[in-house]
């Protein structure tokens, strides 16, 4: 994975997505002194079966924010789209391309936008269409006569898009140092995984499994996995 990059901003639709997979790699990145910023396309008030929404959403904002910091990344936006109704759109490019133009980054990292997992299991809707949105919105942010409304300057200056979670995964960080960081980021979201059941609601395991799996096809060591787009 090229780490010849200063500045990267996280688009992802959820609390907790980053820490599903990419937090590790972050952790990584902000210990050699690169800046990361995180945009979330919702405030995952729907997240929460046993919470409803107008409690839910000030919940994981603030789990979110936690979790960020144990990774070293203190900067986190939250938008407005409905959490679970997402739709793809230029409402949602537009807020994208806007994010990319304020905070000029050289990477942006995503989620994965593709129908499945490594492994066949399905994606969710909100998943592929933030994923979807911000790979576009790398270019929309690019060209001066896109969302001229806005009134920022145009960026053009991202190298790459990298992918987490992709099935397609072509490149991989190594985590091994910055594994433990990567798990206390996930028991952040303390109220999300009570509510949950299965594999998903025990953070070491559930990490440790795809850090390895990801491990083996990629040299032997913890990692986490990207698909890598170049732009």
């Amino acid at each position: 994975m090229p780490e010849d990059w200063q500045s990267a901003l996280a688009v992802v639709a959820h609390p907790d997505d980053l820490e599903y997979g990419a937090s590790g790699a972050i952790a990584r990145w902000t210990d050699q002194g690169k800046t990361v910023r995180y945009l979330l396309a919702c405030r995952g008030e729907a997240g929460i079966d046993t919470m409803p929404p107008e409690e839910a959403g000030p919940v994981r904002e603030r789990e979110q924010v936690a979790s960020a910091a144990v990774v070293g990344v203190s900067e986190v936006e939250f938008l407005d789209h409905p959490d679970g109704m997402m739709t793809y759109g230029l409402p949602l490019r537009r807020d994208i391309a806007a994010a990319i133009r304020r905070h000029r980054p050289d990477l942006v990292i995503t989620g994965n936008h593709h129908e499945t997992y490594h492994g066949g299991f399905l994606n969710m809707a909100d998943h592929r269409v933030v994923g979807t949105a911000a790979i576009d919105a790398v270019r929309d942010a690019a060209n001066r006569w896109v969302f001229r409304d806005l009134g920022l300057e145009p960026w053009g200056g991202v190298r790459h898009v990298a992918v987490s979670g992709s099935p397609l995964a072509t490149h991989a960080v190594d985590i091994t140092e910055h594994f433990d960081r990567s798990v206390a980021s996930l028991r952040e979201h303390a109220a999300y995984l009570a509510a949950l059941s299965g594999d998903m609601a025990n953070p070491e395991p559930f990490l440790r499994r795809a850090a390895e799996e990801t491990g083996r096809r990629f040299g032997g060591r913890l990692a986490a996995g990207f698909e890598l787009l170049d732009m």
